[in-house]
C-alpha cells in the first residue's frame, strides 16, 4: 500500500515549490488528481465564458479511462519532475 501513501506525499509536496508551475503543468497535475481521486469525469462540460472551468474539464476528460493508480503513479513521476524544475 506504498502508492497511496506515496500520493499523499506527492500532493502535499505540490503545495510547497517555490514557483507556480506554468499553466500546462497546473492542468496536468489537476486532472492526475482528479483521476487518481475521482476516476473518470463526470457531469457536463462548462459552458460560456468559464474558460477555466473548460480547461480543467477537458485536463480530466483527457485522463478518462487511466486507472486510479495509474494516475497516482503518473501524478508522482509528475511533481518529482516539478520539484526539480520548481524547488
Amino acid at each position: 500500500m506504498a502508492l497511496p501513501n506515496d500520493f499523499e506525499t506527492a500532493v502535499t509536496e505540490s503545495k510547497r515549490l517555490t514557483k507556480r508551475p506554468d499553466n500546462e503543468e497546473l492542468l496536468e497535475l489537476y486532472a492526475l488528481y482528479k483521476q487518481a481521486t475521482d476516476g473518470d469525469v463526470s457531469g457536463d462540460r462548462p459552458g460560456g465564458f468559464d474558460f477555466k472551468d473548460i480547461a480543467k474539464f477537458d485536463a480530466w476528460l483527457a485522463k478518462k479511462g487511466i486507472s486510479k493508480e495509474q494516475a497516482m503513479g503518473d501524478y508522482i513521476a509528475l511533481v518529482g519532475k516539478l520539484k526539480s524544475k520548481y524547488a
